[in-house]
């Protein structure tokens, strides 16, 4: 039997590291923030205002992606906050030996935004949101990936994120 990766997915400041944490913590899973498989030069440039191309994303998925081989060959269950904007991204996740589940954290662009204005200490600036947004091909619609409204309080993303891994991977805590 696989084991399960749950990749909790979206733009910058959706609330995904919130999301995947609280999942990894509820599971008792190993939680994977890819944004940490980034080399210091793409947060660099991120962090200067620039969007990264996907030449600069190849060695980030290459790094996570050897990362997560080694979770599922010790037959580890993870949840992993991952933007996965692109759909050659997310078949590359799929490709892994696990059974893996995307839940797209959906909102609007002035919502994050208000959000990421907020936060503090992140890399990742406000400005690039508009570019998050260009880049992102629509994961609805793909193989085991459902999404969810985060324009609600977190514990009402947290638990509805809960609710349709439980139900779609057959998860009994």
């Amino acid at each position: 039997m696989k084991a399960n990766l749950i990749v909790i997915m979206g733009v910058s400041g959706c609330g995904k590291s919130s999301v995947a944490s609280a999942l990894a913590n509820e599971y008792g899973y190993d939680f994977v923030e890819a944004d940490d498989f980034h080399p210091e030069e793409n947060v660099a440039h991120m962090a200067s205002g620039q969007a990264l191309t996907d030449a600069m994303r190849a060695p980030w998925l290459a790094l996570l992606s050897a990362h997560l081989k080694q979770a599922a060959r010790a037959g580890k269950n993870c949840v992993m906050s991952f933007s996965g904007l692109r759909r050659k991204h997310r078949a590359q996740i799929r490709d892994l030996p696990f059974d893996v589940l995307f839940i797209h954290l959906e909102g609007t662009q002035t919502l994050i935004r208000d959000r990421m204005n907020a936060r503090q200490g992140h890399f990742m600036p406000p400005s690039l949101l508009d570019s998050q947004y260009q880049t992102l091909e629509n994961p609805l619609g793909e193989k085991k990936t459902l999404g969810i409204d985060i324009d609600q309080p977190l514990d009402a993303v947290i638990e509805k994120a809960k609710q349709l891994a439980n139900d779609a991977l057959k998860i009994s805590v």
